[in-house]
């Protein structure tokens, strides 16, 4: 049999349709002692319950004032720049996903640093995770989602080609911290803009 190619794939949607434990048709209700709408089978009683995602990444910091950026080989917002992340697997710490996401995208060593932002998506329904850590070395080997894995002067951060609104929120914060010489852990949400 020969195997689809890569585009034929895609993430499943979130909502459900039918029971994976018995393959029924699934209820919207609030089951009893819950309090949120649920995909529930009414025939074997499996609660679906649906979570926030993980996007785990790194901030990679190259010598004193330079960023390495990912620029994206894939959609959603294919050709555009991005922090190296992607979504936590299963039996991953945030940390080990973080670094696995560098590898993946940049091919890049690096040297774990600590936690630098947490951002809640509640419209994605994703919870996005981000460390620094220091490059080790200027050699860079971005794996298939990414075109190309460059490094930026802080001063020419593009911008206006930023991939996702965490990946600016969280270069911003760095730059300002960089600034400071001080860098601390930060936490906050970003709400839906009036046409996502």
């Amino acid at each position: 049999m020969t195997q689809p190619s890569a585009s034929f794939y895609f993430p499943a949607p979130r909502t459900q349709s039918f029971c994976n434990q018995c393959g029924s048709k699934l209820a919207r209700l609030v089951p009893p002692d819950d309090n949120r709408m649920r995909d529930v089978c009414e025939n074997c009683g499996a609660v679906h319950y649906q979570n926030p995602r993980n996007v785990v990444g790194i901030v990679p910091m190259w010598k004193d004032d330079q960023v390495l950026l990912c620029r994206r080989a894939i959609e959603p917002r294919y050709n555009t720049w991005t922090l190296p992340a992607g979504f936590m697997e299963l039996g991953e710490t945030l940390g080990q996903g973080a670094l696995r996401e560098m590898a993946e995208e940049a091919g890049a060593q690096v040297e774990p640093g600590p936690l630098f932002t947490v951002i809640s998506v509640p419209y994605a329904e994703q919870v996005h995770v981000y460390y620094l850590a220091k490059v080790t070395s200027d050699v860079l080997d971005p794996g298939p989602e990414s075109l190309e894995a460059r490094f930026f002067h802080l001063d020419d951060i593009p911008w206006d080609n930023l991939a996702f609104r965490t990946v600016t929120a969280t270069l911003e914060r760095y730059v300002a911290d960089h600034k400071t010489g001080r860098f601390q852990i930060h936490e906050f949400d970003i709400a839906p803009r009036d046409h996502d």
